[in-house]
């Protein structure tokens, strides 16, 4: 019985050596296996996170650029005052805001200061410091309107109703200095600068074809603030208030 006993004893001994030979040899392995994979994934989620922070920038980033771009396209217009027709309203060399609608989107009131094409060489009547194509003017008359003046000293009067433009024509000019007689045509608008006594609107151009009347196709759009210089930014009134009692026309 000793001798089996000291036998097993042996082979109990045997096996321990080999199993702590096989530790020993097998943990460094499964070690470094485990640390190669997650190594491989925290560098694809790092390429990850950088590829979704720069879609993320052109989000951002991109979206809003292309709005404003889409704004300054499609509904915004910005213009330089080549001439002194509006003052004290505006200045020359004053850059304004208009809505870039066509009046096919928009209603026209009278009182409206709007931007439109140079019908007839006006510009060169008033004096074109920026080469410009585009005039601004206040309308006073619409489709249909009856719009007169006695001459110096008188009211301008439309459809029979005269009106007190003293909020927006510039101090000490008349409404006008010669007597005038338009009927608006359909289609068409009477237009006056704010600085009578320097603006070769309507008024003057009796005989260029269209009795000094602008398109209403021609409009770009109504002023609606200036942005330039910085001293003088601000909105731009119609002044609708002074029109409150002109009837509408019942001629069209």
């Amino acid at each position: 019985m000793q001798q089996v006993d000291a036998a097993s004893d042996e082979s109990d001994s045997q096996d321990s050596h080999i199993l702590e030979v096989a530790d020993h040899g097998v943990d460094p392995v499964p070690a470094v296996r485990r640390h190669g994979p997650e190594h491989a994934n925290s560098a694809h989620a790092a390429a990850d996170d950088g590829r979704m922070g720069w879609r993320d920038t052109l989000i951002w980033c991109g979206i809003p650029i292309l709005i404003v771009l889409l704004v300054r396209i499609f509904l915004l217009g910005f213009y330089t005052i080549p001439s002194g027709s509006m003052m004290d309203t505006i200045q020359i060399g004053d850059r304004v805001i208009t809505t870039k609608l066509t009046p096919k989107y928009f209603h026209l009131h009278r009182g409206d200061v709007v931007v439109f094409k140079d019908p007839a060489n006006w510009l060169n009547d008033e004096g074109n410091r920026f080469a410009s194509d585009d005039l601004i003017k206040r309308l006073i008359g619409l489709p249909g309107d009856v719009v007169e003046c006695a001459g110096a000293g008188k009211p301008v009067t439309i459809n029979g109703v005269a009106i007190n433009e003293t909020s927006y024509t510039r101090p000490g000019v008349e409404p006008s200095d010669f007597p005038f007689r338009v009927h608006v045509t359909p289609g068409h608008v009477f237009v006056m600068g704010d600085n009578r006594s320097n603006s070769a609107d309507s008024r003057y151009h009796q005989d260029d074809g269209a009795n000094g009347l602008v398109p209403v196709n021609d409009i770009a759009g109504v002023a609606l603030t200036t942005y330039w210089p910085f001293g003088r930014i601000g909105s731009l009134s119609g002044h609708h208030d002074v029109f409150d009692k002109v009837p509408d026309s019942t001629v069209q």
